[in-house]
Order: structure tokens, then C-alpha cells, then sequence
């Protein structure tokens, strides 16, 4: 029976994530018998819980690409994209951001998601400010102008640090940041302007 079942789970595993209900209906179970059956397999090593009701397996979760990652960030909160170091990192605006480290901007609430080594961060953004991003690859992500505006305007209220530094601002296209920031509080004007010298 165990075998039959891992065989089922590796299945749902073709996914970066599955829900409760995607248990049930693959291996033929009542909703109740699922949650019973996916907490067993959660103690067992062999599933990884997500958050409640969201699921991957072991096996999966232990070869995640950067693509599955972002891709299960923008399903724990939703919605929500890919934003600040981590994108600029996808973009190589920066060298300075950790694989298992996720950043996102979400709307409902700031929050952290620890699974297992991995840490999904979201910043809640006012919903002016909460624009700039595209779909790509199946998931949501700032373009590399907003995912730097992001950074500096949360920085520039003091909720949010990073190495500056560490940032090859070449990269961005200021013409399209001097558009971007003409709604942005002066503090944040502000600091682009000492960022970028624009």
C-alpha cells in the first residue's frame, strides 16, 4: 500500500505544489481522510507542508529550481510578485541574494513563511505602489526598475536595508525610473536621486 501510494505522490510531485484536494481526489480519498493522510506523510519525511492545505513532496521540494520557488511564493500569498533582492538578483542588478531566501511584495499583510531551509518574505505594499510587474515563466515578478523602487522606497522609510553596494545600477534604465517615481513620496525621490544621481 505504501509503495502504491508514494507511486500516487510522485505523480501530484510532477508539480512544485498540490493541494489537499488534489491528495483526495489522486489517491480516491474523503477531503477529512486527505488531511489525515497528508499530516501521516508530513511526520514520515516524505511530504512538506507548505502552509495549510498546500503540499510538495520531499523529493521535489529537495530539487526546486529558482523558477519553482518563485512560483510557490506568488501562491502563499496571493497576490503578490517577486520583488527587492531576489529579483534584482534574477535580473543580476545584485549578486547579493541567498538561493533559499524569497522576497515578495504582497497586498493583504507583511509575513514570513519558514519551510524547512527555505524563508518566503512578503512586504505588504500600499495599493498605489503596487504595479510593475510582469508574468514570466508562470510566475509574477517585479520588472528590474520596480523591484530597485521597491527596495528605495521601502528603505527610505526605514523598513527595509540593503547593500547598495552591492547593486550594478547600470542596468536599470533611469529613463524608465524617472517615469516610474514622479507618484512616489519625496523621501523616496530622494534617495534614487542619491542612489542613481537622477
Amino acid at each position: 500500500m505504501l509503495s502504491k501510494n508514494i507511486e500516487k505522490l510522485q505523480e501530484l510531485g510532477r508539480k512544485a505544489y498540490f493541494t489537499l484536494n488534489d491528495v483526495a481526489q489522486n489517491l480516491g480519498l474523503q477531503p477529512g481522510s486527505a488531511r489525515v493522510f497528508c499530516s501521516r506523510y508530513v511526520k514520515k519525511g516524505l511530504l512538506v507542508r507548505l502552509k495549510n492545505n498546500l503540499y510538495t513532496t520531499s523529493w521535489r521540494w529537495e530539487n526546486l529550481t529558482r523558477k519553482d520557488y518563485f512560483v510557490i511564493a506568488n501562491i502563499l500569498q496571493v497576490p503578490s510578485y517577486i520583488s527587492l533582492m531576489t529579483a534584482l538578483a534574477y535580473y543580476d542588478v545584485t549578486t547579493q541574494a541567498q538561493q533559499d531566501y524569497q522576497e515578495s511584495i504582497g497586498q493583504k499583510r507583511t509575513i514570513v513563511y519558514n519551510v524547512r531551509q527555505a524563508v518566503f518574505s512578503y512586504v505588504k505594499m500600499q495599493r498605489p505602489y503596487y504595479n510593475g510587474f510582469v508574468k514570466t515563466d508562470g510566475f509574477f515578478i517585479a520588472t528590474k526598475e520596480k523591484a530597485f523602487l521597491d527596495a528605495a522606497y521601502l528603505y527610505s522609510f526605514g523598513k527595509y536595508r540593503f547593500d547598495a553596494d552591492s547593486l550594478d545600477l547600470k542596468k536599470l534604465d533611469f529613463n524608465k525610473l524617472k517615469s516610474m517615481i514622479k507618484n512616489y513620496p519625496q523621501k523616496t525621490k530622494d534617495t534614487v536621486k542619491r542612489l542613481c544621481g537622477i
